[in-house]
């Protein structure tokens, strides 16, 4: 920064760079509006005025400028693109800074995985902070592709892009004092960085001691009792409208004058096809504001907010010494964003970047499918009676049912599919380490009628999860996407009717966000019409959370069934 510039500027001894004329001005401090130029200097704001002057004038005649808007929650692979990819979609969105944890490729790649998103961040022109994965594996009852400890994490602790610890979702292991989780909380409180949570439903003396330990944000809030509680506890509340779940119809009912403060938006999670249709946290803002939210005060939340909880300073807010980062709108009630800034350099418009988006080199966290050989007889599951424990999907929901069916078994007792009963077998290949562990389940509700549908996205281990009417399929699809070094592929009569390679450990891509969603919603459609699978459900996102060890009632891991409510592994037959 060149302060003596900057104040130069200010001082109208020097003209500026740039100068924003004739603009409504969005004021998250004092939440109103007001009229005036805005000069630019070094990607800094160095005055509000009138009559100012710059080498580069742009008149708004009338219009609106808002602070660029910030997610305070995102996980980047879930958009099943790179990081620059995913950057370009959502900055000509009105996206200017994201928190975003890395999780899913840490789970993968470990160390790797986070270097990979330093490396992306440092080069793009969207301000991302990476927040370090707490919880990688998630959970001892799966194998993922990496362990990360405190000492680990300690590498990346002081970086300047690292605002702290990513959500601490062993609420469990918090509350119990148990030794890992202790040593990561407190590399973070001695190195004074925020800490995110992850605790839905948790209340009363365990939130209290939840939040004691330093957690200082939670985005799994669900109801307002549960918002409430939090927001008195002194936690920010991450409003979440994201692809897979949608809290802010609900929670924004609970935003008043008093706590705004205390709230910020997120998405979590967010896919392809949901961005190019409805946007990022614009989408948020859009939403807010509809429900009954001042405008101004949904900006705030988008906005300075986030900004302030996560330490960044020289963001969210139009003020001399902040960055220029900035949307010109033309209305407040449609909040679409004309042109978008980021530190003075319009990277977007009319909802197009118009600048370079350097891709990150993939090397390092490719070839990350590493599945030990096997052959089709692994796939045989024998079971003790034709009465077993089947895990039965749920439409529109991640969470699963226990349920206990009479299944069809041939003369040696192993499971056959019967295409008058609507259960499956499913498989999930551990893909790290050539272990060679293979867990074996029954899905019901899928609705697959011929083939098989297999994936590396799968929660949070991201080992192969694939389901299918027949072992010949099975194994047909799990080669395929050895062959393709991850991804989503269809198989039909030991014929790959589609697929989608994910080189970038197995969960990301570096084409074309539109191209991603046309090829997702073209292997949906290849799903629902040639496999026949339940329409109700999406094909590719359902299978991804049957493995998450963590979500009732029961789920399958690599290791094999696991009951939720037990936190105990099961086996499959009934009796």
């Amino acid at each position: 920064m060149n302060l003596e510039k900057i104040i130069d500027t200010a001082m109208e001894r020097k003209p500026a760079e740039l100068v924003i004329k004739n603009a409504n001005i969005i004021d998250v401090f004092s939440q109103s509006l007001f009229k005036g130029d805005i000069s630019v200097t070094g990607g800094i704001i160095a005055s509000i005025g009138k009559d100012l002057k710059g080498k580069v004038e742009i008149d708004c005649a009338g219009k609106y400028i808002t602070p660029g808007l910030i997610d305070s929650h995102v996980h980047i692979e879930s958009s099943l693109c790179s990081p620059d990819i995913f950057a370009k979609a959502i900055v000509a969105r009105g996206t200017t800074a994201i928190i975003a944890d890395p999780h899913e490729i840490a789970n993968v790649c470990g160390l790797r995985g986070i270097e990979y998103m330093l490396d992306a961040a440092g080069k793009l022109p969207l301000s991302i902070y990476i927040m370090l994965p707490s919880c990688v594996p998630a959970t001892d009852f799966e194998n993922a592709g990496a362990v990360l400890r405190a000492k680990e994490l300690a590498k990346f602790i002081k970086h300047k892009r690292v605002p702290g610890l990513g959500e601490m979702m062993n609420y469990p292991g918090v509350i119990n004092n148990a030794p890992d989780v202790m040593e990561k909380l407190k590399l973070c409180i001695e190195n004074n960085k925020l800490i995110d949570g992850h605790a839905p439903m948790l209340t009363g003396k365990e939130l209290a001691a939840y939040v004691a330990a330093g957690v200082k944000t939670d985005h799994e809030s669900s109801t307002l009792k549960e918002m409430e509680e939090k927001i008195r506890l002194g936690m920010y509340i991450l409003i979440r409208e994201g692809s897979a779940v949608r809290n802010l119809k609900t929670l924004i009912k609970g935003v008043t004058n008093g706590n705004f403060c205390r709230c910020l938006f997120c998405s979590d999670d967010k896919h392809p096809d949901d961005i190019i249709k409805n946007g990022h946290i614009d989408n948020n803002v859009r939403k807010a504001i509809k429900a009954g939210i001042n405008s101004i005060m949904a900006i705030t939340i988008a906005s300075f907010n986030a900004a302030q909880c996560y330490g960044l300073k020289s963001k969210g807010a139009i003020a001399p010494g902040r960055d220029a980062d900035f949307l010109i709108i033309d209305n407040l009630s449609e909040f679409k964003a004309e042109q978008v800034f980021i530190k003075g350099v319009k990277v977007a418009e009319n909802g197009k970047s118009i600048i370079d988006f350097p891709a990150p080199n993939h090397k390092n966290v490719s070839g990350a499918v590493n599945v030990k050989p096997f052959d089709i007889s692994a796939l045989t599951l024998k079971l003790k009676s034709p009465e077993a424990k089947v895990i039965k999907i749920l439409p529109h929901d991640v969470i699963t049912k226990a349920v206990v069916r009479k299944v069809s078994l041939n003369k040696n007792n192993c499971f056959v599919y019967d295409g008058g009963k609507d259960i499956l077998k499913l498989a999930v290949f551990e893909r790290h380490h050539k272990r060679g562990n293979i867990g074996l389940g029954l899905i019901e509700n899928y609705g697959l009628k011929k083939g098989a549908v297999a994936t590396t996205i799968a929660h949070d281990s991201h080992n192969i999860v694939v389901v299918g009417t027949n072992d010949e399929d099975i194994q047909e699809a799990v080669r395929d996407i050895i062959r393709i070094g991850g991804g989503i592929t269809i198989c039909k009569d030991k014929k790959i009717l589609e697929h989608l390679p994910l080189p970038i450990a197995g969960l990301m891509t570096g084409e074309e966000l539109e191209f991603v969603a046309d090829k997702i919603n073209k292997m949906r459609q290849i799903a629902f019409n040639s496999l026949k699978v339940n329409n109700q459900i999406d094909p590719f996102m359902t299978l991804s959370f049957l493995t998450l060890p963590v979500i009732p009632e029961i789920k399958l891991t690599d290791k094999g069934l696991f009951d939720v409510r037990s936190f105990a592994f099961t086996d499959i037959s009934a009796d």
